[in-house]
């Protein structure tokens, strides 16, 4: 699964001038070079680097072409969780057994969310992309739409190049300038690249030990807490007042079950903070998300794709198939922009037009909703879009 990282969005800001972007590609990356001296690297190890980059449109075509977030849950869930993918994952879980112990007792990360991952990213290793990674992060960072993501980036490349570690003509991956087979940035490979099989390097690319050591150690860095759970299925009362879903609302375990809501397997875990998400409304499927669920959206900032890998996670490691219930008719990409611009018009910020429902539309919905008496369950429908 080939995303945009949010990881970058951690990195602090560069200087403003050091923000260039547009412009002659050659310029661009003579300035890339100047910059690169000034902070200290070697003048041999810039010019080595930089002497075979080249400008990648395939890179600025993958990185408009996201289209894939724009399906519902359901829909994207069953699209990336087959039987096949399932099993190869529980095989995984026994064969790479004792490096998943490792993980979990030093980084506190269940196996599940890993596997997850894993799955996701490069379908356990098997395609981690042919992108060249240099290449990819020069042309995103010359792109005016985010080069504040990238650019530091490219430096972090030049420092695991030095190490000897990254080459810039053969090393590749996503369009996005990750790395290796739970796909990380250069920079989260330097903070923390886990030499997991003890062979002296840290390689992500061929090592399941080193990519699950280092996958383990980044959520950790990320702020996953260990021993606790992420996203629990739950069943909700026919009569409930949906304005409470949402992740901007949170309660403890105990208040939840006090209003009727009930795990579909064991219990909700006690003392314990956590938020009711209905992806698809409240005839959908419902979930109790706990303050785990958030550290994915450090990984990925999509809400689909951040809860198919929790809901996938669960699976892993034995919870049932979702009810998926009867949701009412959600909106396409194009109904979807739409319903964005009418939301601007009604000045509520839903961000980019996209056609995503990301959380931004998702609490202006809602908002929208209750506004309008119809079920404040933050899912758009024609009827919601024809009122407005």
């Amino acid at each position: 699964m080939m995303r945009l990282p949010l990881l970058a969005l951690c990195l602090s800001a560069l200087p403003f001038a050091a923000q260039a972007c547009g412009g002659s590609f050659g310029a661009f990356v003579n300035d890339l070079k100047a910059e690169a001296l000034a902070k200290g690297h070697g003048k041999s190890a810039v010019e080595q680097f930089f002497s075979g980059v080249r400008q990648d449109s395939r890179v600025i075509k993958a990185d408009r072409a996201q289209g894939v977030f724009q399906r519902p849950f359901l829909d994207f869930s069953k699209r990336l969780i087959s039987a096949d993918r399932l099993k190869r994952g529980q095989s995984n879980a026994r064969k790479y057994d004792a490096i998943f112990d490792q993980v979990e007792r030093r980084y506190g990360v269940d196996r599940g969310v890993l596997l997850a991952f894993w799955a996701f990213e490069t379908d356990y290793g098997g395609f981690q992309g042919d992108f060249n990674t240099a290449n990819a992060l020069v042309t995103l960072s010359h792109d005016c739409r985010r080069p504040e993501l990238f650019r530091p980036q490219v430096f972090a490349a030049l420092e695991l190049f030095e190490q000897g570690a990254f080459d810039p003509r053969t090393t590749t991956g996503a369009w996005a300038g990750e790395i290796g087979m739970v796909q990380m940035l250069p920079r989260d490979i330097l903070e923390n690249g886990v030499d997991g099989d003890g062979d002296g390097k840290v390689s992500l690319k061929t090592s399941p030990a080193d990519a699950l050591m280092s996958g383990g150690k980044m959520l950790q860095s990320l702020g996953w807490r260990a021993g606790e759970p992420w996203l629990q299925e739950v069943q909700v009362p026919a009569q409930f007042d949906w304005s409470q879903s949402g992740l901007n609302v949170v309660k403890s375990a105990a208040d939840w079950e006090a209003i009727g809501v009930r795990a579909r397997q064991g219990g909700l875990q006690r003392g314990l903070k956590a938020s009711l998400i209905l992806p698809q409304g409240h005839k959908g499927p419902a979930f109790i998300a706990y303050p785990n669920f958030r550290v994915y959206f450090e990984w990925n900032q999509s809400f689909t794709y951040v809860l198919t890998a929790a809901y996938f996670g669960t699976r892993l490691q034995g919870a049932p198939v979702y009810d998926a219930g009867s949701p009412e008719q959600g909106l396409d990409g194009a109904q979807t922009k739409e319903l964005q611009r009418k939301l601007q018009a009604r000045g509520h910020n839903v961000g980019k037009v996209d056609g995503i429902l990301g959380a931004r539309t998702r609490a202006a919905v809602q908002a929208e909703q209750k506004r309008l008496g119809l079920p404040a369950d933050a899912w758009p429908t024609p009827t919601l879009l024809a009122r407005l």
